[in-house]
């Protein structure tokens, strides 16, 4: 099976599960208009796992080549989502860097809302970062990438703050998170901003005087959501300090 005619196969499989009145109600979701079929997110996975399981001989280089079809061709919100569920299974143990390489390219040219940013970091680069830590590094040059990639060099990345792997718990260095902060904080793009919130309150959570004296220092320069999202890791004693900076936090 060529990949232009799998990715045929799951656009159909797709569209005939399509629910025009769930897709106009997932729009709320959403600031600007998301092209959809109307299928809800788990049912994408389990069509496309229960249609990988049809196809027993797919090879993980097969899977990968049928998502890059199927996402490049996306004309629909499912259509992406499905090229990430297809590789879900084999990339903690069946995937090398080759997928960090279409990831990069993929949100730069084809990932289009917060949702497909989301799903491709926190159900398939997550699993894949769990069987190779030491590319977690490689996911900062997202951070010159497009308004997608700069949000997921932190979403990417936020699960591994503080991680059980194994027997061992890895720790996300506190050095990796304050350089992706710094370097995106005058990111004018509103999902950016809330992936540096995101990170910087999962990081309070761990490494709070850490986090409080970046907020301290870098406070006058960081805009008032984030600096408001970042203070929700911090323990109520710490969060009432630090809200008496709020009045020089940018707009």
């Amino acid at each position: 099976m060529t990949p232009d005619a799998a990715a045929t196969e799951l656009r159909e499989l797709l569209a005939r599960h399509a629910d025009p009145a769930f897709a106009d109600g997932m729009q709320r979701y959403f600031r600007t208009h998301v092209p959809a079929l109307g299928v809800g997110n788990r049912a994408v996975a389990d069509m496309t796992y229960r249609w990988v399981g049809e196809h027993p001989d797919l090879s993980p280089a097969d899977r990968l080549a049928i998502a890059d079809t199927l996402i490049e061709q996306s004309k629909h919100h499912e259509e992406t989502l499905a090229g990430f569920a297809l590789l879900h299974r084999v990339a903690k143990k069946q995937m090398g860097g080759e997928l960090l390489d279409h990831a990069g390219i993929w949100l730069d040219r084809h990932v289009t809302n917060w949702a497909q940013c989301d799903d491709l970091c926190l159900k398939l680069l997550y699993p894949y970062l769990l069987g190779h830590l030491d590319e977690m590094s490689r996911t900062r040059a997202w951070i010159s990438g497009g308004p997608w990639a700069r949000r997921a060099a932190n979403v990417a990345v936020v699960k591994f703050v503080r991680r059980q792997v194994g027997k061992t718990v890895y720790e996300l260095p506190v050095s990796h998170v304050f350089d992706n902060c710094t370097a995106l904080m005058s990111d004018e793009e509103f999902y950016v901003q809330k992936g540096v919130g995101w990170l910087l309150k999962v990081t309070a959570q761990v490494h709070p005087e850490a986090v409080g004296e970046y907020l301290r220092t870098w406070h006058t320069q960081m805009r008032r959501d984030t600096f408001r999202y970042a203070l929700e890791g911090m323990s109520a004693d710490d969060r009432s300090a630090l809200m008496a900076l709020d009045g020089g936090v940018r707009a």
